[in-house]
């Protein structure tokens, strides 16, 4: 059902740059909780052999102005590999509760290292012992097993863990560093598209695209937004 008091439509002059919007969109979501975790998209890659997957992650940062957003993940993972053939993807933000939408296309790449270092210096001890001990995607004989390989690896790194757990029993006397093959992913936006439910589907939609220029290994130069209105 949609919500009468809340704005239902776009103006009738685009705005020109969208990524204020959705940023003001997921700020609204996650204040108002209309979820467990409202920073939640799906993310698609493509493989080698062009078969797309997808999976939820949490968008942990988004930058309207360049225009980018970060998530975190293993670099060993199905999806990194991916990438690393082919650097486009797209991303979904869905709010039912909202009857609002932002799909965002464009490529990916490394966070850079200190970004990806303050991020995993405030996840909480758990989950970075998670972060070594958790080869991402690769199969394995059990959960049993898994927690094994987690206690292994934590053991070795000195970390006191109960018996037969991943659970700490007393907190880490050092810091746990990054893992090396953990980190951000950020994906630099050329495409967006707001969509804003509405009666009898006769949804409200505007996509913007924009030229963007590899100017380092992280950072991208970019063009201004083009608008354009779409019917549902």
């Amino acid at each position: 059902m949609i919500n009468d008091e809340r704005p239902n439509r776009l103006p009738d002059s685009l705005p020109a740059d969208p990524m204020h919007w959705a940023d003001a969109w997921l700020k609204e979501a996650i204040s108002t909780r209309v979820r467990r975790n409202p920073d939640a998209m799906t993310v698609v890659s493509v493989s080698s052999d062009g078969q797309p997957s997808a999976r939820l992650v949490l968008c942990r940062k988004f930058v309207p102005d360049p225009g980018y957003l970060v998530f975190h993940t293993n670099y060993q993972s199905k999806k990194c590999l991916d990438f690393e053939n082919n650097p486009r993807a797209a991303a979904v933000f869905h709010w039912d509760t909202l009857g609002r939408q932002i799909r965002i296309e464009g490529l990916i790449v490394k966070s850079p290292r200190e970004e990806s270092d303050s991020y995993f210096a405030n996840r909480d001890k758990g989950s970075q012992l998670g972060a070594w001990g958790s080869d991402q995607s690769y199969p394995i004989q059990s959960k049993d097993k898994l927690i094994r390989q987690i206690r292994d690896r934590g053991i070795s790194m000195g970390l006191s863990l109960r018996e037969g757990t991943t659970q700490f029993t007393e907190a880490p006397a050092s810091t746990i560093k990054r893992p090396p093959h953990w980190g951000g992913l950020r994906l630099w936006a050329n495409a967006i598209e707001l969509w804003i439910e509405g009666r009898d589907r006769i949804h409200d939609r505007g996509r913007w695209s924009r030229n963007i220029m590899p100017a380092s290994e992280t950072e991208f130069t970019v063009t201004p937004w083009s608008g354009t209105r779409l019917q549902p």
